[in-house]
């Protein structure tokens, strides 16, 4: 899949995010750099193809993937995240909605959405989308905060005072919906503070998906 520099095509709904445009020129500063220390293994890198950062802004986690991968991709709605982040060097930028990505079919070996998902405002509809330009035998990793815990209840709170329109659910929701989207979901890890994660292989082409157990 060949790249040629930042690619912005600008949705109708371009507005959606405008919480984010308004963050943007401080929002690295707020959240300094991204470890990738936990999510480097539970991805199965390096790999010589793309990963896609889907919800990705900046592109502030996918920078830190880099190393370990043959390229990146940042999708995110938010013009002026994308803008921050598209000088990094080696990483390309798309402006789309996540539900209706500009890509083919199998196109990226990896797919990360960290701390996004809750921001998507058709959510089953973008993971069927993510599992559309998956490659056969490609993981999907989903980094979400866990509503289990009773800070990330308040954040989801204030998240909805502040008009972000964000619809938080537990890790064990997502991997279902991972599943109604036809991914083979591994068991949900999570961390001691408000993380959790949620991998999901796509099924090498011609094989019979397994589904998780109850």
């Amino acid at each position: 899949m060949r790249f040629q520099g930042s690619v912005f095509s600008f949705p109708a709904e371009a507005n959606v995010n405008r919480h984010f445009d308004w963050i943007a020129f401080a929002y690295e500063r707020l959240l300094g750099s991204y470890r990738p220390d936990e999510i480097v293994g539970r991805l199965g890198l390096p790999i010589s193809g793309y990963l896609l950062d889907a919800g990705g802004g900046t592109g502030r986690v996918s920078a830190a993937l880099r190393p370990f991968v043959g390229g990146v991709v940042v999708a995110d709605l938010s013009r002026q995240m994308l803008r921050h982040g598209r000088k990094r060097n080696g990483m390309k930028s798309v402006q789309a909605r996540i539900e209706a990505l500009p890509f083919p079919d199998r196109a990226f070996e990896r797919v990360i959405v960290v701390d996004a998902l809750h921001h998507f405002s058709a959510r089953q509809a973008a993971l069927e989308e993510l599992a559309r330009v998956l490659t056969p035998g490609g993981r999907l990793l989903i980094e979400e905060p866990d509503l289990k815990r009773p800070a990330v209840k308040i954040v989801a709170v204030l998240e909805k005072l502040l008009l972000m329109e964000s619809q938080f659910i537990g890790p064990e929701g997502i991997a279902r919906a991972l599943e109604q989207a036809g991914l083979s979901v591994l068991p949900v890890r999570r961390d001691v503070r408000f993380r959790a994660w949620i991998a999901a292989d796509k099924p090498p082409a011609g094989s019979v998906k397994r589904p998780i157990p109850d």
